[in-house]
């Protein structure tokens, strides 16, 4: 079956047509994936006409080429006249945009969850009904209602830490998930919610200790049915001996000093140095400590540049000698970050050798 992911941020967003096992077909642990879709086998009226009887809930999302407002509507409005006249009931949902937002389909229900309010998209090679749509009420309160957070420490997004537990790739239900910087704990929160044990140190002591209260309360909530078996402990990710096994790392390492403005010369190269020196020596304490093949998902930084570029750290090489694959050397597509963000989260996708 062929699954349509809509991803990014407006106004970037990317398609991406993809061949996924039911396992991944849950749009609540997929971080940024904004909408899940399926293609149509049959045309779009003849979906819509082989509902079940009852008034229909219809929108429509245009990502063909030359896409507007005006034509996801106009597309909409075609199919609603088509079934008003076969006698059914129709509304349309209509949108700001080429594109229905995910507040837009979320509140009104085209989520794929009944049967009778239906999000159609429109791509140049056909057809796609939605069948999930993120769930941003969900992320906002686990991001927001933790009772511990530290903005001065930088807030992960949940989003975020999502992905970076799902390019570890396919793990066992209830595998350790080790998280080295983990901070307040946001990267072992998903990682309980996805199935797994949750592993995490910091050198911090006070974010082991925000670690702990939240994941407390996360496992406390009356929807988590999750096992919740989490484990933290103070530690410098340079030097410390984490418990056997570990099954995948997944983290933010050292991003360095926070920066409102564009860093000079000399302050980048003095974070690229710091920065990379940290992340570096904490692979090495690493490699010793998982077995061949084990995932390190790692969100190293990088900095904007004057240009609108961002500068990555040179590590790589490195990274290869210390004995593991650097499975995305492009990284293309990689690079996380707000729009004129000064410091960009450059993910790495590593595998030990």
């Amino acid at each position: 079956m062929k699954y349509l992911a809509i991803l990014g941020r407006q106004p970037e967003i990317s398609i991406a047509e993809l061949e996924m096992t039911d396992f991944c077909t849950d749009i609540n642990r997929l971080g940024g994936t904004k909408k899940l879709a399926v293609k149509l086998d049959q045309k779009p009226l003849d979906y819509l006409q082989s509902l079940p009887d009852g008034k229909i809930t219809i929108g429509v999302s245009d990502y063909s080429k030359g896409a507007s407002r005006a034509t996801a509507i106009n597309e909409a409005l075609k199919l609603k006249k088509i079934l008003v006249r076969h006698g059914r009931s129709v509304r349309v949902i209509d949108g700001k945009a080429a594109e229905l937002s995910t507040a837009t389909s979320l509140y009104n229900g085209l989520s794929g969850k009944n049967t009778r309010k239906i999000e159609l998209i429109k791509t140049d090679d056909g057809w796609y009904r939605v069948i999930g749509v993120q769930d941003i009420d969900a992320y906002a309160k686990r991001d927001q209602a933790r009772p511990a957070r530290d903005a001065k420490v930088g807030m992960l997004p949940p989003k975020l830490a999502q992905i970076l537990i799902n390019l570890c790739g396919p793990l066992k239900p209830g595998a350790i998930v080790l998280d080295p910087f983990c901070g307040t704990g946001v990267v072992l929160q998903e990682a309980i919610l996805m199935g797994y044990h949750a592993y995490g140190t910091d050198i911090n002591e006070r974010m082991i200790e925000y670690s702990e209260k939240n994941l407390k309360w996360l496992v406390s909530q009356k929807s988590q049915n999750k096992q919740g078996i989490f484990q933290v402990s103070v530690g410098d990710a340079t030097i410390y001996n984490w418990e056997k096994p570990i099954d995948a790392v997944a983290c933010e390492g050292y991003l360095g000093k926070p920066f409102s403005n564009i860093p000079s010369e000399i302050e980048l190269k003095e974070q690229k140095g710091e920065c990379g020196r940290i992340i570096l020596a904490f692979l090495k304490n690493l490699t010793e400590q998982i077995k061949a093949g084990a995932p390190v998902v790692l969100a190293a930084p990088a900095w904007l540049r004057k240009d609108g570029s961002y500068k990555r750290l040179e590590i790589l090489d490195e990274i290869d000698k210390l004995g593991y694959n650097v499975n995305n050397k492009s990284r293309k597509g990689l690079l996380y970050h707000r729009e004129k963000q000064v410091v960009a989260r450059d993910i790495l996708i590593l595998r030990k050798k």
